[in-house]
């Protein structure tokens, strides 16, 4: 028997206080957010991405942080009467201080005029209703009009949101085909996909762009490697739809970290816009 003399003492549980320190996801490493927040919120240990918010990646990529914001005051119903979704939407719309999914707007990249839009996951998971569709199809339609890039950063783990049904099943092929226009028309559209890009998102919109850049480690697909596995009945490959697998397979055209992601969109800017202009 153990004599209680020999038993090591117990380790002190670490107390975080509320609001300074950050535990890594993936690694577990104590982080101090002040620090993050001026590292893009990356874990300098091992990596890892955080997931950030509309507002962030705005000040990270925009001219300024700024964003000439339009279809601001659309907003979506409730068609079919689903149980707590107007609670829901009301508890993202507080979260996020927007009053959708998405934000669409105006904006310059490095003096290069674009239309910009951007899902944000924290409003019910940056899933598409009715009106996320119907704020791309509007942002892709300026970008026609004003012929100019239309650049889309994804975030949405539910792809279509199912407390709209068949409504939000729809914009699916209305996202497609504004895309779609653009694209005979010459027009760039440059998709960035972040952790997680998923579902009706990821098979519609958030995959047609003429180069498509991905944040490092992020998920990225229609059905999720778990679902995948049980309905085949085999094992995935390491890293199956991860960023850096559909980078090797042809998927992806850049896997880039955060600090790189503006240079690296203001190239791809830099290398459309011109060959639009000799066209």
């Amino acid at each position: 028997m153990f004599s209680r003399k020999n038993l090591r003492p117990a380790r002190k549980k670490i107390k975080l206080e509320d609001g300074l320190w950050l535990k890594c996801e993936s690694c577990g490493e104590i982080l101090y957010r002040k620090e993050l927040d001026q590292s893009y919120w990356i874990c300098p240990k091992c990596n890892f991405h955080f997931r950030i918010d509309h507002q962030t990646y705005i000040k990270l990529l925009l001219d300024d942080g700024k964003l000439d914001e339009i279809d601001r005051n659309l907003v979506p119903t409730d068609p079919l009467g689903f149980p707590k979704y107007k609670e829901k939407y009301k508890t993202s719309v507080k979260k996020t201080n927007i009053k959708e999914g998405i934000i669409s707007g105006r904006a310059k990249i490095a003096d290069i005029p674009v239309i910009y839009a951007a899902t944000d996951f924290g409003f019910m998971g940056g899933s598409m209703g009715s009106v996320v569709g119907e704020k791309v199809a509007r942002a892709a339609r300026l970008a026609l009009k004003e012929k100019i890039p239309f650049v889309m950063l994804t975030a949405s783990g539910g792809g279509a949101r199912m407390q709209e049904g068949i409504l939000s099943l729809m914009q699916m092929v209305k996202t497609s085909a504004e895309v779609a226009l653009l694209k005979q028309a010459g027009i760039p559209y440059i998709n960035i996909l972040t952790h997680p890009t998923m579902a009706g998102v990821m098979a519609s919109f958030a995959s047609l762009g003429d180069v498509i850049i991905a944040e490092p480690g992020a998920l990225l697909g229609f059905t999720g490697p778990r679902v995948i596995e049980q309905t085949i009945g085999e094992k995935l490959p390491p890293g199956f739809q991860r960023s850096e697998f559909l980078l090797d397979h042809g998927f992806v055209d850049i896997v880039c970290t955060r600090r790189e992601l503006r240079d690296n969109l203001v190239r791809v800017l830099d290398v459309l816009v011109n060959h639009v202009k000799n066209q």
